[in-house]
């Protein structure tokens, strides 16, 4: 047999971490670099673990971040220092950054609780670093908020620029990386109680300077619990993975690269927009919970009820397909029966 003309299915490892938190585990997120993991969880702490020169992940601290369930964390970009946002099912919304003493001992000071909300927030993001330092929240109640530091030496002060409510409750939220596009942000809904569309699509106007829905994702009519844009790479679209019932990928392409229409009033027209769900996968036969791109946003990865973590890439005519398959044995071994399904 000609090996060169074998299926060879790529090989995973999973590495295992005893976190040893007391409740469930809600989010955990990698740093820009990839080498430090915060954790999150019901039992309300946050804690964050150091990759080491042997690849293993360290405990470097923990401490409790709030009086209720712990739902996200994220890291800010590290030109802005080591810096951490969290939120909770207490309402609020925490940043923390850490700070080194002169016995190089580090420790995690809260240095503003962000209380607007009325009901639980259920995701927080940074903003691009572009954008300077910005996080957004999104809350049960359908209410997103923007938030910004005037100073970024003075991290006790942030200002909320906006706040919209987008009409159904939000579960989800994630910013588009573009640099040489309008400020994106979109958004998910949990809402199980129609069958409305779960993902909405907003835009900044800089001429007008208030953000607008502009569209959205007509085929995610299912509740959603995650949503990411990949990576931007010059490519004449974005990209959007969806965790619902299925994986989705859709893409989203400007038709307008300038506003090019005004109103009466002399302002621009949100950007036209056109949106194709170009991949659906229901291979986790179940709920999906988490989708995640590599840096390059050519790989999605993606989490469910299965127990397992499913990888899609999409190939030189850009179809998607099943990458490979990472399950939840005991030994971490790449499952490879399933991965040609």
């Amino acid at each position: 047999m000609d090996k060169s003309k074998m299926h060879v299915s790529p090989v995973f490892i999973a590495r295992n971490i005893q976190a040893d938190h007391a409740d469930l585990i809600h989010d955990v997120a990698y740093d820009h670099y990839g080498r430090r993991l915060a954790t999150c969880s019901s039992d309300q702490s946050v804690k964050v673990w150091d990759l080491d020169e042997k690849g293993s992940w360290k405990l470097k601290s923990s401490w409790k971040s709030h009086s209720g369930s712990v739902w996200k964390v994220t890291w800010a970009h590290p030109e802005f220092g080591q810096i951490l946002a969290t939120c909770s099912f207490d309402r609020t919304a925490v940043v923390w950054e850490e700070i080194v003493d002169e016995r190089n001992q580090s420790y995690w000071l809260k240095r503003v609780t962000l209380v607007d909300s009325r009901t639980s927030l259920t995701d927080i993001r940074f903003a691009p670093k572009h954008l300077g330092l910005m996080l957004v929240t999104c809350a049960s109640d359908g209410h997103m908020r923007i938030y910004e530091a005037p100073d970024i030496m003075n991290l006790t002060q942030w200002t909320m620029r906006d706040e919209f409510d987008c009409k159904m409750s939000c579960s989800s939220i994630t910013w588009n990386q573009s640099r040489i596009h309008p400020p994106m942000l979109a958004v998910g809904s949990d809402d199980s109680n129609n069958s409305a569309p779960k993902v909405l699509i907003y835009e900044y106007n800089d001429r007008v300077r208030k953000w607008s829905k502009i569209d959205v994702v007509a085929s995610a009519t299912d509740p959603v619990y995650d949503l990411t844009f990949a990576p931007y790479m010059g490519r004449s679209y974005h990209l959007l993975g969806i965790a619902s019932k299925n994986v989705q990928i859709v893409t989203i392409k400007p038709i307008q690269t300038q506003y090019e229409q005004q109103n009466l009033n002399g302002s621009q027209l949100p950007q036209k927009i056109e949106i194709r769900t170009v991949a659906q996968f229901d291979d986790h036969t179940g709920q999906v919970w988490r989708v995640s791109w590599n840096i390059t946003g050519t790989i999605l990865a993606s989490s469910g009820d299965d127990g397992t973590v499913r990888l899609w890439k999409a190939n030189y005519l850009d179809n998607w397909k099943a990458l490979g398959v990472l399950n939840d044995s005991p030994d971490g071994q790449h499952d490879e029966s399933r991965d040609d399904k």
